[in-house]
């Protein structure tokens, strides 16, 4: 409810600004680069637009220029080309940046914890208060170990070798972001959903 609520502020925010003025787009979906220096990012579109259950299926991916006013930007993103994990079919679903296409991989599951919240200690140190960092790759054992926030899971899965000359952010899931603009390919004002919490004080 809380993440549902942060989506319709975030799509009100901007057109309550605009005033009588012409109306901007909002774009909203998963980072699959970042580009710092050139201050640029690009995501692909969720179709579904729904929080339990997005669907990154469109493309050509988007690609923005970043808000020229840093006050207009929440935090930078994290980029990752992992688009969906079905431990159901046992399919990992990434954005393969060489094909510039969707790829569809069939993955042998070694380990599956459900219910694994954000706080739990196989995903988070208390002693230090930080996060683990997943993905985690193994090019020895040809093994991944991904963990989704979002679906409350950890998992453990096995491909065959030639994925593993992949990047480690393959696995990982960009952040989920949403951009306010006019002008195609200019944001006015970019939001990271993924790390902002709007109800914190």
């Amino acid at each position: 409810m809380r993440r549902f609520l942060l989506m319709l502020l975030v799509v009100a925010l901007p057109l309550g600004l605009v005033g009588c003025g012409e109306y901007g787009k909002v774009d909203q979906g998963r980072v699959i680069a970042y580009d710092k220096n050139a201050k640029t990012v690009t995501l692909i579109q969720d179709k579904a637009m729904e929080p339990l259950n997005p669907d990154y299926s469109i493309l050509p991916p988007h690609t923005y220029k970043l808000p020229v006013d840093p006050a207009e930007m929440g935090p930078e993103p994290k980029a990752g080309q992992r688009m969906k994990l079905d431990t159901k079919a046992n399919i990992i679903r990434i954005f393969n940046t060489k094909t510039q296409a969707f790829e569809d991989i069939a993955f042998k599951m070694v380990d599956l914890q459900e219910n694994i919240d954000r706080n739990h200690p196989l995903v988070y140190d208390k002693a230090t208060e930080t996060a683990k960092k997943f993905p985690m790759v193994d090019r020895d054992k040809k093994t991944v170990t991904i963990y989704s926030g979002r679906q409350k899971m950890l998992c453990t899965i096995s491909m065959p070798d030639e994925y593993f000359a992949l990047p480690d952010a393959t696995w990982d899931a960009g952040d989920e972001v949403r951009v306010y603009y006019k002008a195609e390919g200019v944001s006015l004002r970019f939001m990271n959903i993924t790390k902002t919490d709007i109800f914190k004080k």
